[in-house]
């Protein structure tokens, strides 16, 4: 993953399991507090992190884990990223997939990426979380 300034935020891991695809994220360098932790509907991070699109929701489901109507595909619980920038956390996301065919499918035509936001997500806002700036972006590659 890099930063706005093009500078490494550390590397996130997918791996696929029968419960859906962990993701183990190593992350450097990052603001210290609370930060929305997203996957995004197109693989691209440049020329701007805006190019990442909208939230990944195949389903066409709300945004929001604490919405009746939520949560898509992309939703993740928020980051939470130490004095020192630091953090290493692993996540399971049951609604997205490595295995094409199945629903959730991340390599589609455009792909798909992780985007780390400057602020929290409330899990309530539409379409995004209100969660601020995107401050780091990383395109998910097979392999």
């Amino acid at each position: 993953m890099k930063k706005d300034d093009d500078s490494q935020a550390g590397s996130v891991t997918l791996v696929q399991t029968q419960s859906g695809v962990l993701l183990t994220a190593t992350l450097t360098n990052l603001a210290p507090g609370v930060h929305g932790f997203h996957i995004h509907e197109t693989g691209a991070c440049k020329p701007d992190f805006k190019a990442a699109g909208g939230h990944f929701a195949p389903q066409g489901d709300a945004h929001g884990l604490l919405v009746k109507a939520g949560e898509h595909a992309g939703d993740m619980p928020n980051i939470h990223v130490g004095a020192d920038g630091k953090l290493k956390v692993e996540i399971l996301n049951s609604e997205i997939s490595l295995l094409e065919g199945e629903p959730g499918y991340l390599f589609d035509d455009d792909g798909a990426a992780i985007v780390i936001h400057a602020g929290a997500d409330d899990y309530r806002s539409q379409p995004s979380g209100d969660a601020g700036d995107r401050v780091a972006c990383g395109v998910i590659n097979e392999g």
